[in-house]
């Protein structure tokens, strides 16, 4: 026994010597913390890196089976599911420990902000970690279009269109995310490779950079009310407070990060095995029109603001906002670097986080349970009311029929019958001309998106022949103004609400 240790430790200072990884990693574990920030409050970032390890093994075990391809994506994840013994459980292991990563991360942004922790000496982590977020949100994303299931096709979709709408660089950003104008065979593969491979290496690489920072610079010491950060003295106190209060980080600090990184990994088990996997929610068909596709849960704040906004707001709010917003985090610890760290004397901190934690918690509930977001099987279970379809032609009856099974029904109220995220049809030829009808069709605008891939040049006539019919009594149908107005029944003479007469 005793050779054996001894052999053993041999093989160990051969490596030591070789590698001197045993140093750095001493003095990381060594490396003095103030008494006070060995709290239950500075635990959080430790369990994000726990969960970025956890997420990184369960990727790797899942790329060996999924099929990064269109045709194969799908039976993959089926035989993942159902093929493969604990594969759903692999798979919720993955999708749950996105969430509480996200979860983990907002909330240690939030405690640093609240800490004062971004300012001097430490923005450059502050900045690193804002960038870590960023990352983290893009690693929720292109996993969610990897499940490449209805929601994932769709909501690619959406947020191709907003990409395209960027200035100048947004065609070819488009070109270069999904491999073409269009979600085709190269999308899933590049996707695949941002979600395995470049996105993974920035994390490693940030996470790098934001763990050197903090042993550089050490731990943020507990904010105390008229302790104020000043560049001039900051660093002679730090080091005076480490020498008078400071103890190892292990153990003194790392058995509360370790008991809480457990808690969260046994939280996430606990959350794949009673509630699985997400997903597929349905082989991807384009010719199948979803038109509310729902995002995971952390983007549903962004599926509301955007379903709330005014069409003329869109644009700008999803072009300046996040500009705005990122360039807001980036800069406040240049900004900002000095002064007060309590929260105590940050009203206006306080206030902030609040706001945003408030308003984030609000629109995702509207995301859940707002008409705005609304159940997706009206279509099959309201028809088009009968008064809507008498004394119609075969044809505008056949867009009628389409207008049903086209699921357009999700968004648009026939009779009172129907969603309401979009306008009621009830009089739609009053409002719009044909040729408007069939440009929103064709091309979308507002809050819906374009349709013009999804529905043949038939499909697209026989609707809009039928949304020609539908207006009030009495109601002159609109006309172009160019083109003066027409008489009354010179367009059709059906009245939706009165039958073949139009009479009132």
């Amino acid at each position: 026994m005793k050779d054996l240790k001894q052999r053993g430790l041999r093989i160990f200072q051969w490596f030591e010597k070789r590698t001197g990884l045993l140093k750095p990693l001493e003095e990381m574990a060594r490396h003095p913390t103030p008494s006070s920030a060995a709290s239950w409050w500075y635990v959080f970032g430790s369990a994000a890196m726990v969960l970025l390890i956890m997420q990184v093994m369960t990727g790797i075990l899942l790329a060996l089976v999924y099929s990064p391809s269109a045709s194969n994506a799908y039976a993959s994840l089926q035989f993942i599911n159902h093929n493969l013994r604990l594969g759903w459980f692999l798979r919720a292991m993955h999708g749950w420990g996105s969430d509480f990563m996200i979860a983990i991360v907002l909330i240690h942004m939030m405690q640093v902000f609240l800490f004062g922790a971004y300012k001097y000496p430490r923005e450059l982590t502050w900045i690193a970690g804002v960038f870590l977020l960023l990352l983290t949100l893009g690693m929720a994303f292109t996993g969610q279009v990897l499940r490449f299931d209805q929601d994932a096709y769709w909501g690619l979709g959406i947020g191709a269109s907003v990409t395209s709408r960027i200035p100048f660089i947004g065609a070819p950003m488009v070109h270069l995310l999904l491999g073409g104008p269009i979600i085709g065979g190269a999308t899933l593969s590049r996707f695949f490779a941002l979600h395995v491979f470049l996105i993974p290496a920035l994390l490693l690489a940030f996470v790098g950079l934001h763990l050197l920072m903090v042993l550089r610079l050490g731990i943020n010491e507990w904010p105390m009310p008229g302790r104020l950060v000043r560049k001039s003295d900051y660093d002679r106190n730090y080091v005076a407070l480490t020498k008078s209060t400071g103890v190892p980080f292990v153990p003194d600090a790392a058995w509360k990060d370790a008991v809480f990184a457990a808690v969260i990994l046994l939280a996430v088990m606990a959350c794949a095995f009673f509630f699985g996997p997400f997903g597929p929610g349905g082989q991807p068909d384009p010719t199948i029109i979803q038109t509310v596709p729902r995002p995971d849960f952390f983007f549903l704040w962004l599926y509301a603001v955007l379903a709330f906004l005014p069409p003329e707001m869109e644009t700008p709010a999803l072009l300046i906002a996040p500009v705005a917003i990122v360039g807001g985090l980036l800069l406040l610890p240049l900004i900002a670097g000095e002064g007060e760290k309590h929260w105590s004397r940050r009203p206006v901190a306080v206030l902030m986080v609040t706001l945003i934690a408030v308003t984030l918690g609000t629109f995702t509930h509207l995301g859940l349970h707002t008409p705005w977001s609304p159940a997706m099987d009206s279509w099959s279970s309201d028809p088009v009311p009968a008064s809507f379809v008498e004394h119609r032609t075969p044809l505008e009856r056949r867009g009628a029929l389409l207008l049903q099974q086209k699921q357009c029904r999700n968004c648009h109220s026939i009779g009172g019958v129907g969603g309401r995220r979009g306008p009621a049809l009830d009089a739609v030829a009053t409002e719009m001309t044909g040729d408007q009808i069939v440009r929103q069709i064709l091309q979308g605008g507002g809050n819906m998106p374009a349709y013009g891939k999804a529905l043949s040049p038939e499909e697209t006539t026989a609707i809009t022949q039928y949304l020609r019919t539908l207006r009030g009594p009495g109601l002159r149908p609109a006309a172009d103004a160019s083109q003066g107005l027409q008489p009354q029944n010179a367009s059709h003479p059906v009245d939706s609400t009165k039958g073949a007469s139009g009479a009132p």
